[in-house]
C-alpha cells in the first residue's frame, strides 16, 4: 500500500516537471519568435489575446441578461422634466396662446365689423345729406358771392363725385336682369358652380385692390390745386374710369350673391357644402407659410372685410328668397340653418387659421390688441383738423372694403324686391331712413369712445397731435413753388400751429394748399412704442441719436404688401 502511494507521488512530480519543461520551451520559443519576427506579428498576437478576453466578457454579460430584468428596468426607469424646463414652459405658453386666440380674434373681428358697418351706413345716411348740402351751396353761390378761393371744399367735391357715381351706376344697374342671371347660373353643373364661385372670390380681391386706387386718383385729380403743373389726364376720364369700376364690381358681387342663392335653393345641399368647404382650403394655403406681424395684420383686415361682405351677401340672399315666397316668415326658418352653417364655417376657419399661424410663427395673442389700436387710431385721427382723408376711405385702404359697389347692389336688390305704393309706404321708408341715421350716429359715438379708450391704452395720444411727416416736405415744395411764381412774402406758415380736435371740422390752410396723402414708405405713425425708437445719449450727454424705426402697422394698408411674396 505504501509502495503504491509513493509511486503516485512520484508520477505527479514527474508530471509537474514535464509541465514546467513545456512552459520553458514555450517561453523560449516565444522569445525566439519575438527576436526573429517583427512588431506586426507581436501586435497580432496581442490582438488575439484581447479578442479572446472580449469574447469572454461578452459571454459573461449575456449570461447576466434576462427577460425579467428587462421588464423590471422598463417598469422602474424614470426621467426629470425640470432638466429641460425652458422647453416645456414654452410649449405650455403656446397652448395658452392658442386658447386665447379665439377670444382676442373675435374682439378684433367685432370691432372691425362695426367699423365696416359704420362706413357702409355712411353711404346710405350721411352721404346723401352731405351731397345735398354741397349742391345747395353750389346753387346759391351766385346769390352769396365768392367768399374764398374755392367754390367747394375738397371734402365736398369728393362727396359730390361719390353721389354722381352712385346715381349713374344705379341707372346702369336697371339694365341688368337679376332673374335671367339666376336661371343662367342655376342651369350649370355643380362643378362649374364651384369653379365659378372660386373665380369670383379671386376677382373680388383683385377689383378691391385696384378699385380704391382708381377712386383715390379721381379725388386727388378733382381737388388738386390748379396752379400746379398738370400731370394727369383730366377729371372726366378719371370719373368715367371710376363709374366703370363701381359698375363692374357691383355686377361681380351680384353674380357672387346669385351663385350663393342658387346653392341655398338647390334640392341637393352638397353644392352649399362644397362651397363652404372651400373656406377650409384657406387653412392649407395660409398656415404653413411664414408670417410677420405686418402680414398677419393684413390678413386680419382681409378676414374682417370678407366676413362683413358675406353677411351682406346673406342678407341679399334672404331678401330675394323672401320675395319669391311673398314674404312668408315661415320660409325664413327654412333658410336659418344654412345661414348658420355659412357663418359658423367662416368663424371656425378664421379661428383655426389664426391659431396655427400664431403658433408656427411664435406670435403672441396680444398682437391683436395692437391691431385693434391701429384701427382705432385711424378712426380718431380722421376726426382731427389735420385729417387728410375721410374715414370711409381710410377703412377702404386699410381693409380693402369699398362700400360703394356693395351699397349699390343692396339698393338695387331692395328697390326691386320691395314695392312702395301709397302714402303709408313712403312714411315707412322715411321712418326706416331716420332709424338708419340713428343707428349710424349711435354706432359712430360708441366706436369713437371705444377708439379713444384703445388709443389711450396703447399710449398713442401724442401721435394724434402730430402732423403727417410728409407735410414738411409738401410745405417746402409749396414754398419753393410760391417763391418762383408769386410775390407773397414767405414765412407766414411758420406762425401757424396745428391744434387738432376731435369735435371740430378740418380747416383748410391757404398757406399750404397742397394736401398730401402719405404713402406707405413715408408715413411714420406708430401704433405701439417700438424698441428701435429708443434714444441713445452720446458721450457728451447732450446729443440724442434716434435709431431708424421699423415699418409699423399704421404704415400698412390692405394693398401695400399684397404684392410681396410671403415665404
Amino acid at each position: 500500500m505504501a509502495d503504491s502511494v509513493a509511486a503516485g507521488i512520484g508520477e505527479e512530480k514527474e508530471t509537474e516537471n514535464e509541465d514546467k519543461e513545456r512552459e520553458k520551451r514555450a517561453s523560449n520559443n516565444t522569445k525566439r519568435s519575438e527576436k526573429s519576427s517583427g512588431p506586426s506579428e507581436v501586435t497580432e498576437t496581442l490582438g488575439f489575446y484581447e479578442r479572446n478576453a472580449n469574447k469572454k466578457d461578452r459571454r459573461r454579460n449575456l449570461s447576466d441578461l434576462s427577460l425579467v430584468r428587462f421588464i423590471r428596468a422598463e417598469l422602474t426607469r424614470g426621467y426629470f422634466l425640470e432638466h429641460n424646463e425652458a422647453k416645456y414652459t414654452e410649449r405650455r405658453e403656446r397652448v395658452y396662446t392658442c386658447l386665447r386666440i379665439p377670444k382676442e380674434l373675435e374682439k378684433l373681428m367685432t370691432f372691425g365689423f362695426f367699423l365696416c358697418l359704420d362706413a357702409f351706413l355712411y353711404v346710405f345716411t350721411l352721404l346723401p345729406l352731405r351731397v345735398l348740402l354741397a349742391l345747395i351751396k353750389l346753387l346759391t353761390l351766385p346769390c352769396c358771392g365768392l367768399s374764398g378761393s374755392r367754390i367747394l371744399q375738397p371734402a365736398q367735391v369728393c362727396d359730390v363725385l361719390k353721389g354722381f357715381i352712385m346715381v349713374l351706376c344705379y341707372s346702369m344697374m336697371h339694365y341688368v336682369d337679376y332673374s335671367m342671371m339666376y336661371h343662367m347660373i342655376r342651369g350649370q353643373s355643380v362643378i362649374k358652380l364651384y369653379i365659378i364661385y372660386n373665380m369670383l372670390e379671386v376677382a373680388d380681391r383683385l377689383f378691391s385692390s385696384f378699385g380704391q386706387d382708381i377712386l383715390d386718383a379721381l379725388y386727388w385729380t378733382a381737388t388738386e390745386p390748379k396752379e400746379r403743373k398738370r400731370a394727369h389726364i383730366g377729371v372726366i376720364p378719371h370719373f368715367l374710369m371710376a363709374v366703370l369700376y363701381v359698375f363692374l364690381h357691383a355686377i361681380l358681387i351680384m353674380v357672387q350673391a346669385t351663385t350663393l342663392n342658387v346653392a341655398f335653393n338647390s334640392h341637393n345641399k352638397s353644392l352649399l357644402t362644397i362651397m363652404m368647404s372651400n373656406n377650409f382650403v384657406e387653412i392649407k394655403g395660409s398656415v404653413f407659410k411664414k408670417f410677420e406681424k405686418n402680414n398677419l395684420f393684413q390678413m386680419s383686415n382681409s378676414d374682417i372685410k370678407e366676413r362683413f361682405t358675406n353677411y351682406v351677401l346673406l342678407l341679399i340672399v334672404c331678401l330675394r328668397n323672401m320675395e319669391q315666397f311673398s314674404w312668408n316668415p315661415d320660409h325664413l326658418w327654412v333658410l336659418f340653418p344654412d345661414v348658420c352653417m355659412v357663418i359658423a364655417s367662416e368663424m371656425a376657419v378664421d379661428v383655426v387659421k389664426h391659431a396655427f399661424i400664431t403658433k408656427f410663427n411664435d406670435i403672441t395673442a396680444d398682437v391683436y390688441s395692437e391691431y385693434r389700436a391701429s384701427l382705432a387710431f385711424d378712426l380718431v385721427s380722421s376726426r382731427q383738423k389735420n385729417a387728410y382723408t375721410d374715414y370711409s376711405d381710410s377703412v377702404s385702404r386699410r381693409m380693402g372694403f369699398i362700400p360703394l359697389p356693395l351699397a349699390l347692389l343692396l339698393i338695387r336688390v331692395v328697390t326691386s324686391s320691395v314695392k312702395i305704393q301709397g302714402a303709408l309706404s313712403y312714411v315707412c321708408v322715411l321712418l326706416f331712413y331716420l332709424g338708419m341715421i340713428t343707428l349710424k350716429v349711435l354706432n359712430s359715438i360708441v366706436l369713437l369712445g371705444k377708439s379713444c379708450l384703445y388709443v389711450k391704452e396703447a399710449n398713442m395720444e401724442e401721435k394724434l397731435f402730430q402732423a403727417p411727416p410728409s407735410a414738411a416736405s409738401s410745405r417746402t415744395s409749396s414754398r419753393a413753388y410760391r417763391a418762383k411764381h408769386t410775390t407773397n412774402p414767405p414765412g407766414d406758415l411758420a406762425d401757424e400751429e396745428i391744434c387738432p380736435s376731435i369735435s371740430t371740422q378740418p380747416v383748410h390752410q391757404d398757406d399750404c394748399p397742397v394736401p398730401h396723402m402719405p404713402s406707405s414708405e413715408s408715413d411714420q405713425f406708430l401704433t405701439t412704442p417700438d424698441d428701435t425708437e429708443e434714444k441713445d445719449i452720446g458721450q457728451d450727454g447732450m446729443e440724442l441719436k434716434h435709431r431708424a424705426p421699423k415699418k409699423d402697422l399704421l404704415e400698412i394698408d390692405r394693398f401695400t404688401i399684397c404684392g410681396n411674396r410671403i415665404d
